[in-house]
């Protein structure tokens, strides 16, 4: 019989609940909002951002398919305050579970904490790389660089080179995630298009060679290729 792999382990505990469902584009959680559960994401995608007291949104992750939330909180006992937006981009199914049965799972299941602990590790270290790359690059980078990002996170593989990513993602979702406003943003995307470096199917945006699109941007920036993997 073969071993049950980490992520595995935890889809099979979250699917022992009911799933709850929620439409594209609703905000299902506010800042504020006392948190006691955690949330295991089955289907669609979901926007983690906050707002300035000037009013600007910035977009601090996507979570996809198998990611949970919020991660930090849910490896403590404790019930905590939500500190952001949580915003559907797209129909959205997800498992809810009280803190403390997860809690209760993760300490019996060793290889799942470490797993999630590595997940964490990650996720810091691309926030780290996420941040140089908006404060010391220009909009051109920046865009550029997180239609890469959102391409090995999200994208699917339709030719050797050619990634679409299957999220709706518009201009102003873009602007949010590099603070940016969205004509500037509008501008950048014309330009790697006009180059011939995006296109769009329908709402879905294409990376036709990400890989040419990486050696644009190490170019512009004169640094590492290795570009931030999640956001």
């Amino acid at each position: 019989m073969l071993q049950q792999k980490p992520l595995e382990k935890l889809g099979v505990f979250f699917s022992q609940y009911k799933p709850l469902q929620y439409k594209a584009r609703i905000i299902i959680s506010h800042p504020n909002d006392t948190q006691s559960s955690v949330f295991h994401i089955k289907r669609g995608f979901l926007r983690v951002f906050r707002i300035s007291e000037q009013g600007e949104e910035l977009t601090l992750t996507i979570l996809k398919p198998n990611d949970f939330f919020p991660l930090t909180y849910g490896m403590t006992d404790t019930t905590n305050s939500n500190s952001y937006y949580l915003e559907t981009i797209t129909p959205l199914e997800i498992w809810k579970v009280r803190i403390d049965q997860f809690l209760q799972f993760v300490k019996s299941e060793p290889e799942v904490y470490r797993d999630l602990t590595e997940r964490l590790l990650l996720r810091f270290d691309s926030v780290l790389t996420k941040i140089e790359y908006i404060v010391f690059n220009n909009a051109y980078t920046k865009v550029a660089a997180t239609v890469i990002s959102c391409g090995k996170r999200f994208g699917e593989k339709t030719f050797e080179n050619t990634i679409l990513i299957p999220i709706p993602l518009t201009h102003k979702d873009i602007a949010t995630m590099i603070g940016i406003t969205r004509e500037t943003t509008s501008l950048e995307m014309k330009k790697l298009e006009n180059q011939g470096y995006i296109t769009r199917n329908g709402r879905y945006l294409i990376i036709k060679d990400i890989k040419r699109l990486e050696k644009e941007v190490l170019i512009q920036t004169g640094t590492r290729a290795s570009l931030y993997q999640s956001l």
